[in-house]
């Protein structure tokens, strides 16, 4: 077991570098997308959902008559832009494996006295490209679905204030 760990972790200062280096920024991206969502949902939900226990239909009020349709369209791109990077971000870790791969595939033909060697460092990009694209996928369905819930209650929001202008105006 112990030989098992001293491969995977050989080639962390080669190319797996970089693919530690993408996945500390995926994880930023992801996180900041995170926030973003749940700023977005917490500035909606009173005005979405009724006020439950915790907030009194005054506050419900007063939060709804602050709140701005720029405001809630604003936020809403903010999160969108974000949710695209860290999506565009997650599919590229099995081409860095792959990438890894052949890095390391290559150097095996200039330099046949290292096979073993380059061999590992193949087999470990392809391992941390599979295993960071399985973890931000998995958190790719946390984010996914907050971010579904709050495109639903944005239109539902615009929609609702789109009829009290119409009906202040009439």
């Amino acid at each position: 077991m112990k030989d098992f760990f001293s491969v995977i972790f050989m080639n962390l200062w080669g190319f797996d570098l970089i693919i530690f280096l993408v996945a500390v920024f995926t994880g930023f991206v992801y996180y900041s997308t995170n926030n973003s969502a749940e700023r977005l949902y917490k500035k909606l939900h009173l005005t979405v959902f009724v006020p439950d226990a915790r907030s009194s239909s005054e506050e419900a009020g007063a939060e709804v008559s602050r709140l701005k349709e720029t405001d809630v369209v604003e936020m809403r791109n903010h999160t969108g832009k974000l949710y695209s990077l860290f999506v565009n971000l997650t599919g590229i870790f099995p081409l860095l494996g792959i990438l890894g791969t052949v890095i390391s595939l290559l150097g095996m033909v200039s330099d046949m006295n290292n096979v073993q060697g380059n061999f590992y460092g193949a087999l470990t990009s392809t391992f941390w490209g599979l295993i960071f694209s399985i973890v931000f996928k998995i958190l790719d369905g946390v984010v996914c679905s907050k971010i579904e819930d709050n495109e639903k209650n944005v239109q539902l929001f615009l929609e609702r204030n789109s009829s009290r202008t119409a009906e202040v105006r009439e």
